[in-house]
């Protein structure tokens, strides 16, 4: 912009004729120019003294009269406004319409301009005076009449349009400065908004950080693979999802604080330093203290979920085995419960060695139950989540297998009473046979030929009575051995009338054989007599 400098001269017409001639000077080189009035002190001067002001153009090579200059601010400022159009200072201004549109220019607010006439001059001047007196503070320098005239005095509205121009120059400048000050006010409004709004952001994320950070380290794992698997879940999201956004917080919160900074700056403030805790050396350690926890943690589930995994997989092997041993134990309750022994010694003996082969795989098998109580310990130790379930099938497996050793015990215990009855059983037939071949002996028709060889078959007999009489002691025990299956409680390993039957046969057979030992005996005397006799 060009500077303005102000002469003052004595009011003369050659000082106007020698501005005009500059001007014309000036016009005629053809360059733009820009003009710029200077504020300049203005005391009441009178319509004879004229104030002439010179203005510098930008190449300080020319200069310019205040007149032309004030002309052109007249003209810059009434461009647009109907009927008014200013040439010069004197008859332009006759109609009032010109200093009411300066006026109305810069306080649109004390003039109605669509309400003027040029037809009521004297209206219009009047009312621009009146109001310039009385809203503006300018003095009243011209009347109605000194204007609203063929030939108004030029100088004396030249003097009173710089007043218009000194006032609304410094209205400007104060309007100017107001927005200046404004300006610095806004920023100042506008810098404490911004270091509320980092106080606020700062206290909600160390808030949140504080927070995290507690329920990270507070959170206890769930005790199963599922709610392990949900809270690595979980966590990932927070890491990939939730984190993110806060760690982007953060980074906005050093800008934001840069930027409070800058403006504090350009204010000339002095710098905004943050609230203790809320620096963001402060944030950045609780971040690290964040991320410590988060580390821990994610540590902490991953070690968790490897040892629900392991646990899982232990149980998953538990219920395979206990699937197994609970069909085993199944079959061989059923086979043990089964008293098919048979009716007879060999079929009997065999029962026994089938159940001794059932009674060692039983025994051979103890350690695979063995195996089941284990891994129910196991994960008993470990704090399996279902271990309820777990120790129930293993007290299921447990009782079965006792009830299943119970039954092995019965069994062998009926095994052994229906051996030991058919045994004595098979005694009974060996001594029926014997009783049988001791019969035909005896119903012999050989009672001797002579005296000699009738005692030799008494002799013989002798030895046979001897045997009946031993025989007949073990046919005692026999049939007291076998009445005594007659006589138990609880399982019976035959009829007891079966019993009954055979011990009757023995001892009927035993009878008879006694007799027909007593009948050879006499048959036998009988003949020794007769050979006795002839001899």
């Amino acid at each position: 912009m060009a500077n303005a400098s102000v002469n003052l001269d004595s009011g003369c017409p050659s000082a106007s004729s020698a501005s005009n001639q500059a001007d014309q000077s000036a016009l005629g080189s053809g360059r733009p120019r820009v003009y710029q009035l200077k504020a300049v002190e203005c005391s009441r001067i009178r319509p004879w003294q004229i104030q002439v002001i010179k203005i510098e153009t930008e190449d300080n090579r020319e200069t310019r009269s205040a007149k032309d200059a004030l002309l052109l601010w007249c003209q810059m400022k009434t461009a647009g406004y109907p009927e008014v159009n200013i040439q010069n200072f004197t008859t332009c201004w006759r109609d009032g319409l010109a200093f009411n549109a300066l006026i109305h220019r810069h306080r649109p607010d004390l003039i109605e301009f669509h309400k003027l006439t040029r037809s009521n001059a004297t209206h219009n001047l009047q009312q621009a005076f009146n109001i310039a007196e009385q809203h503006l503070g300018l003095t009243k320098l011209l009347d109605p009449e000194d204007v609203n005239t063929e030939n108004p005095d030029e100088k004396s509205i030249i003097t009173y349009v710089v007043s218009y121009y000194h006032y609304f120059s410094k209205m400007k400048a104060l309007i100017v400065e107001g927005k200046r000050v404004g300006k610095v006010l806004d920023n100042c409004i506008e810098a404490e908004k911004i270091i509320n709004r980092y106080d606020a952001l700062a206290s909600d994320l160390l808030d949140w950080i504080e927070k995290t950070i507690a329920v990270i380290s507070n959170q206890k794992f769930a005790n199963s693979l599922t709610g392990v698997q949900q809270q690595l879940q979980a966590f990932t999201t927070y890491c990939t999802i939730e984190k993110p956004i806060k760690f982007q917080e953060k980074g906005n919160l050093e800008v934001l604080l840069f930027t409070i900074q800058s403006k504090l700056r350009a204010n000339n403030q002095k710098p905004y330093v943050p609230h203790d805790g809320k620096l963001i050396s402060d944030i950045n350690k609780a971040w690290e203290r964040l991320e410590k926890a988060e580390h821990e943690r994610g540590v902490a589930l991953r070690k968790e979920l490897i040892r629900q995994e392991k646990l899982e997989l232990l149980a998953q092997r538990f219920d395979h085995k206990t699937t197994m041993r609970q069909a085993w134990l199944n079959e061989n309750q059923r086979l043990v419960s089964q008293d098919n022994f048979g009716y007879d010694l060999p079929a009997v003996e065999a029962a026994m060695k089938k159940h001794e082969a059932i009674e060692a795989d039983i025994a051979s098998y103890e350690e695979r139950i063995g195996v089941v109580v284990e891994l129910a310990a196991e994960m008993e130790a470990e704090g399996y989540y279902d271990i309820r379930r777990i120790l129930a099938r293993k007290e299921n497996i447990l009782g079965q297998w006792g009830l299943l050793k119970e039954l092995v015990a019965g069994r062998r215990t009926r095994l052994e009473k229906n051996l030991a009855l058919q045994k004595t059983f098979q005694d009974m037939v060996y001594m029926i046979d014997w009783m049988e071949d001791t019969q035909v002996q005896l119903l012999s028709k050989d009672f001797g030929k002579h005296l000699l060889e009738v005692d030799d078959l008494l002799q013989k007999h002798s030895l046979q009575e001897a045997d009946i009489t031993v025989q007949a002691e073990r046919v005692e025990t026999l049939n007291t051995a076998a009445l005594k299956f007659t006589t138990v409680e609880g399982y019976q390993p035959c009829d007891p009338q079966v019993i009954c039957n055979r011990v009757n046969h023995v001892s009927s057979c035993l009878e008879e054989l006694k007799q027909l030992a007593a009948k050879r005996r006499a048959e036998l005397e009988e003949s020794r007599q007769l050979w006795a006799f002839f001899q």
